[in-house]
C-alpha cells in the first residue's frame, strides 16, 4: 500500500508470526462487524516485512501489533485479543474523546453499559482544558462523559462545580486537585474496579499507573484484588509452573512476586500471607535486576522459537536450520582450507628436497663423504709409490 487512510484500524504482521496466524480470523470477523454497523473505521493488515519502511514509521516492534489511526494520532492496542474486545476499541477510540450526556436516561442507560464512568460537570473551566487532555489520552483505556448536574440521581451530591467525578463499584469519588495530584495520574488510577478480571492486559496496565490502584488499604499498602482463569499467563510470567488453584502476590512496579508457603484455604491464612509479605518475612522472587532480565530473554526467546515450530515446523526448520547450515559450512570450509595449504606447504618442500630432515641427512653424509676421502688419500699414494719402485725382470734386464 502507498497510502495509509486517515482513520483506520491495522495489524501488522509476519508470515511466520503463529500469533498473527492465530489473529487472522478474529481480525476478518472485526472487518465485517464494523463495516455491518457502518462505522467509518477502515480495516486493513500490512505484512511488516514486506513493507519494513512504514512498520519503522509507526513503531512497530512485535508482530502481530494493532494500531488505530486518528488523523494524525496513532493508538496501539493492547487489550486481548478477541472479536468484541477490539471491536469497542474501535468505537471507542474512533468517536469523540469526550461525550455528552444530555439527559437522565442516557446517564442510566451508560451506567448500565460501563462498570467505570468519567463525568465532568460544570461549564468552561481550566479543569475542562485538562480533562478534554487527559480524555484524547487515555480514551485507550475508558470512555470520558460530560453531563448537566441535573442528570445526576438526588444522592449525589457535589461539594462544587465544576468537578470530575467517577461513577464504580456502586459508589462515587470526586476528583480533588489539591490532595489527589495531577488529574491524569488520578483517573489512571481509578479507572480500575475494586475486584478485576485480571488477564496480561490488565497487568500491563496495572504496571503502567506506577504502583497498585486500589480503593482496598492495608497497613497504609494498597492491593489490587482480582482473579484470572487459569495459570498460563501467569506461568510465563514467573517463568514457572503455578498449580490452580492457588494465590500470587505480584509488585508490578518491580516484577516481585510472592507465593505462599502452603495452599491457602481461609481468611486467616490469606491475612498472615499478606502479612508476610508486607513485614518482610515472605521470600520475594522474581525482580527486574539484571539477572533476572538475562533469564527473562532467554525464556522468551526459548518461547518464541517453541511456538514458530509448533505453528509452522517445516518454516521453523527453514528459518533456523538454513543460517546454522551456511555457518557450518563456513566452518568447514576454514578448516579444510588451512589442512590443504599446510600438506600443499610440505609436498612443495619436499619436490624441492628442502625439508629441514633431508638437508641434515645430506649435510651428514657429506660430511661422511668428506671424512672418507680423506682417509683414502694417503693409502693410494703409498700404493702408487710401491707400483712405481717395483719393476719387471724384463726391465731390469733391459736396464
Amino acid at each position: 500500500p502507498k497510502q495509509v487512510p486517515s482513520r483506520g484500524y491495522f495489524t501488522f504482521y509476519a508470515p511466520w508470526c503463529g500469533y498473527c496466524k492465530k489473529l487472522e480470523p478474529v481480525w476478518h470477523d472485526v472487518g465485517v462487524e464494523l463495516k455491518s454497523s457502518g462505522s467509518p473505521v477502515r480495516v486493513g493488515k500490512m505484512d511488516a516485512t514486506a513493507y519494513s519502511g512504514m512498520a519503522s514509521e509507526f513503531g512497530v516492534r512485535g508482530y502481530p501489533t494493532i494500531k488505530l489511526l486518528k488523523g494524525d494520532l496513532a493508538y496501539n492496542y493492547k487489550g486481548p485479543r478477541t472479536k468484541d474486545d477490539i471491536v469497542e476499541f474501535a468505537n471507542r477510540v474512533a468517536g469523540p474523546a469526550v461525550r455528552s450526556l444530555p439527559s437522565k436516561q442516557m446517564f442510566e442507560h451508560m451506567m448500565k453499559r460501563h462498570d467505570v464512568l468519567f463525568v465532568y460537570v460544570g461549564g468552561e473551566s481550566p479543569l475542562k482544558e485538562k480533562y478534554n487532555d487527559v480524555a484524547s489520552e487515555l480514551i485507550v483505556y475508558t470512555y470520558f462523559f460530560s453531563a448537566p448536574e441535573e442528570v445526576f440521581p438526588e444522592s449525589v451530591t457535589l461539594p462544587e462545580l465544576p468537578a470530575v467525578v467517577v461513577f464504580k463499584d456502586g459508589a462515587y469519588f470526586t476528583y480533588d486537585e489539591y490532595e489527589d495530584a495531577s488529574l491524569s495520574s488520578w483517573v489512571n488510577k481509578e479507572r480500575f474496579q475494586g475486584y478485576l478480571q485480571i488477564d496480561g492486559f490488565t497487568l500491563y496496565e496495572l504496571g503502567e499507573t506506577g504502583g497498585v490502584c486500589i480503593k482496598v488499604v492495608i497497613h497504609n499498602m494498597d492491593f489490587q484484588f482480582g482473579h484470572m482463569d487459569g495459570n498460563d499467563y501467569i506461568n510465563s510470567l514467573i517463568m514457572g509452573e503455578v498449580t490452580v488453584p492457588s494465590v500470587i502476590i505480584l509488585n508490578t512496579s518491580n516484577e516481585q512476586y510472592f507465593l505462599p508457603s502452603e495452599p491457602i484455604e481461609t481468611m486467616e491464612q490469606l491475612v498472615q500471607f499478606i502479612n508476610g509479605v508486607l513485614n518482610g518475612s515472605a521470600q520475594a522472587n522474581g525482580g527486574d535486576g539484571y539477572i533476572q532480565r538475562i533469564k527473562r530473554v532467554a525464556f522468551d526467546a526459548r518461547s518464541t522459537i517453541m511456538s514458530v515450530f509448533r505453528s509452522s515446523p517445516l518454516l521453523a526448520c527453514f528459518l533456523f536450520g538454513l543460517p546454522l547450515g551456511v555457518i557450518s559450512l563456513m566452518c568447514y570450509g576454514i578448516c579444510t582450507a588451512d589442512s590443504d595449504d599446510g600438506s600443499d606447504d610440505i609436498d612443495a618442500l619436499k619436490r624441492e628436497g628442502l625439508t629441514d630432515e633431508e638437508e641434515e641427512e645430506e649435510e651428514e653424509e657429506e660430511e661422511e663423504r668428506q671424512r672418507a676421502t680423506e682417509l683414502e688419500g694417503p693409502e693410494d699414494g703409498e700404493n702408487e709409490e710401491d707400483d712405481v719402485g717395483e719393476k719387471d725382470p724384463e726391465e731390469k734386464k733391459t736396464d
